[in-house]
Formats: C-alpha cells, structure tokens, sequence
C-alpha cells in the first residue's frame, strides 16, 4: 500500500530529538488555540473566507485540527500516514469546490495553516541553540506534508471541475440538439437551461456556425476539431444580449444568439464579425457563416442550415458571410457554380478581367449609374467625373460588350456578370 512522505524524526543526537519531542508535545497541548488562530487568520486574509457563516468556520477549524494532529503525530514519529489518511481532506475539498470557492483560496488556506503552525513550533522551542536546531529539523518535513496534502486536495478540485465542466458540455449538447430537432424543452433540466441563454419556444434566433482555417501561429488545423478557445471567444453575442449557448460538435462551433428586444439581426452580425478579427489579429482564423431569423425553435433547424450553407460563401482565407447582409441578388451571385460562369458572355469576361487591372473604372461607372436608377448626370456626380467622360464610358462598354447600359435587361446581365466575377474572387476560384 502506498504511504506518504517519510515525516518522523531523523537521525538528531539524543539532546536533539529530545527538544524535538518537547516542542511537538508543547503545541500538541495548545492546539486547540493553535487551530482557532489559524481560522482567525484565514478569515482576515482570505476574502472569499471572511463573507461566510459561523457553520462553515466549525468547518474548517474540524479540518486545521485533524490535519494539525496528523502531522504533530508524524514528525513525532508515532505514525506513519498514507492517502486514504487525507480523505477527510478531499472531501473538504470537494466541498469547497461545489460551494464555488477558487482553487486559490483553498491553497491560500493551507498555506496560512501551515504558517501559523510553524510560528507555534518556534514560539514553543525556546532560545536556546539547541531548541532552534531542533525546531528547524522540522521545516522539512512540515513542508513535505503541506505540500503532500495540499497536492491531494488540489486533485479533488480539479476531478470536481472536470466533472462540472462535462456535466455543462453535456447538457449544452443536449439543448442544442433538441433546439435543432425543432423543439425547445418544455420541463427538466434543459428547460431551464434553456431559459438561462434566453431560449423559449417563440424566441427569436439566429444560427451562428464557426470553422477554423488554422492557426497563424503554428499552422494548426485541430482547432477546426476542438475549437473551445473560440467558444469561449463567442460565448456572448453582445454586451447587453446576456448568455448565447454554444457548443463545440462534429468540427464546428456552433452558437444561438437570441434576438432581444431592441435588437437587430445586424447587431448579431457586426459582434460576431467583431469575434472574427479579434481571433485572427491573435492567430486564429475561422470561417463564420451566420443565418437569417429564426422565428421561434421550430425554424430553428431551418437557420442552421442556412448558416452551414452560408460557410460556402466564405473566401478560403476565413471570413464572415451574413445571410441578413445579404440581397437575394447578392446571394444567387455568390452561389453561381461554374456553367453560369461561363453563360457569360466572353467579351464581357474579357471586359471585366481587363479592367481588374486598371482599377474597375469602368465597373465603378457600371455600378454607379445602376445605382443613379440611370440617371448619368448623378452617376458622373457621384464618380466626381465630368458627364460627358460618363457618356464616353458607357458608350466603350456597349462597343466593347455588345450590351447597352442604359437597357434594362443587358444592365442586369452586367451586373450579374460583375457580381459572379466578384464571388468568384472571393472565394479563391478562377473566374
């Protein structure tokens, strides 16, 4: 059976060990007084510890006494001690831990124990050469029990954490995936959680779906697996919305923000294009595509595939594609495979690549007096050009096209032409 670290008496002179019994006897009869200056100490110096009742002080005095009797009987040399001596420890720990005391604190309280209990050791050892050669022949295995101890009970806390943390992993998993069957929770555990990010059945939401291209830093893809440093980057979908449930499932990040009252879809996308930077400026680049209302959690399923689907409309170097953003224009431009790319006509591709690498003049004169609703002396305005440079340009695009701008229909067919051209840009494709 494992024990713990050797703590009795080493090999002293008769004299020596002696001394060293007269003082383990000596705060073995004060202990009690020992004990209560420990708590008054830890109440004074542990802030968390000083806003609690007197049943909790009853508490932790109970555990400074054993573990000061512990260890007087071990540096005695009358006992030895093993980890099932420290259970009592561990399930103090726990206890902290499930009343939501740091970690720090529980430390910080061994740490004052073991002060206090030294100052007694030396206030009881005395003057005399003899006495404080004695008293340091204990510093080190105090230190060894302390350490030993508070290493026993900081693994308490931990497993208490970890198990935290699953059981809240676990039940986002399972609020999500209902959320997503279309049905909000009606009763038990998830209905509450549910009501703690705000989700009811007639909640207006939105589906937030996050991928990670990489890492800038190290070149690593497995947070396109993990992705729980980005959860955490998205886990607020602004600063008065409150919570958002989000979870990390099947290589993605998936979150619910809910559309308050006083808020707008284009609130939801601005902070989570916001999150978007933020993470690449650190090194983390994701993909984010975000879906338009879901009005209530039977169009829940619906938001989330539009926010998957919304990931294709990403460039490769990450991004964000707001459906909200988005015309139905825009979206059919951006979703052009390659047969309508080559349903354009090739002068107009020819036109269009041309003038990439002029700067878009001519494209900024096609946009601009599509929107003047055709009117060229607006349009000439806006381009800060003189109208009749504007004439000039329209009248190059129809010799050059064989499409007159001032038409309706070959208007369109220009501007589909820039859209698919421009999408196809923007998502690293030949156009």
């Amino acid at each position: 059976m494992p024990r713990g670290p050797a703590l009795g008496a080493p090999a002293l002179s008769a004299p020596l060990h002696r001394e060293r019994r007269r003082i383990l006897r000596a705060v073995h009869d004060r202990i009690e007084d020992v004990a209560e200056t420990a708590v008054a100490v830890m109440r004074t110096e542990i802030p968390s510890y000083a806003l609690q009742d007197e049943q909790f002080f009853d508490d932790v005095r109970d555990q400074v006494l054993t573990h000061y009797r512990m260890q007087l009987a071990a540096l005695a040399g009358d006992r030895d001690f093993a980890p099932e001596d420290l259970v009592f420890s561990r399930a103090a720990a726990m206890r902290r831990a499930r009343a939501g005391f740091a970690l720090e604190d529980w430390i910080s309280a061994f740490r004052v124990g073991r002060q206090v209990l030294w100052d007694a050791l030396l206030n009881c050892a005395g003057t005399s050469a003899e006495a404080q050669q004695a008293a340091l022949s204990l510093v080190t295995p105090l230190m060894r029990y302390v350490d030993y101890a508070s290493t026993h009970a900081a693994q308490a806390y931990v497993e208490y954490q970890q198990h935290v943390v699953a059981d809240a992993d676990r039940e986002r998993r399972d609020l999500l995936d209902q959320l997503l069957a279309g049905a909000a929770p009606a009763r038990g555990p998830l209905l509450a959680a549910a009501q703690a990010y705000g989700i009811g059945p007639h909640s207006a939401m939105m589906a937030v779906v996050a991928v990670c291209v990489g890492d800038t830093r190290t070149g690593d893809l497995t947070l396109a697996e993990h992705g729980y440093a980005a959860s955490a980057s998205i886990s607020v979908a602004g600063p008065w919305a409150g919570r958002t449930l989000v979870v990390v499932r099947h290589g993605e990040v998936v979150a619910v923000p809910v559309v308050r009252v006083g808020m707008e879809a284009e609130d939801i996308c601005a902070h989570f294009e916001a999150v978007q930077k933020r993470l690449a400026r650190e090194g983390t680049i994701l993909s984010m595509g975000i879906s338009t209302v879901a009005r209530g959690a039977g169009e829940l399923p619906r938001a989330y595939q539009e926010a998957r689907a919304a990931l294709d409309l990403v460039p490769h170097g990450g991004g964000v594609a707001a459906l909200p953003r988005l015309s139905p224009f825009d979206y059919l431009a951006l979703r052009a495979d390659d047969l309508a790319r080559q349903l354009v006509d090739p002068r107009v591709r020819a036109l269009l690549e041309e003038d990439r690498g002029r700067g878009d003049t001519w494209v900024a004169t096609i946009r601009a007096f599509a929107e003047a609703d055709l009117n060229l002396r607006l349009a000439a305005d806006r381009l800060r050009i003189h109208h009749n440079t504007a004439q000039y340009r329209l009248r190059r695009i129809e010799e050059r096209t064989g499409l007159n701008p001032r038409r309706i229909a070959d208007l369109v067919e220009l501007l589909v032409a820039l859209a698919i051209r421009d999408g196809a840009a923007g998502s690293g494709e030949r156009p």
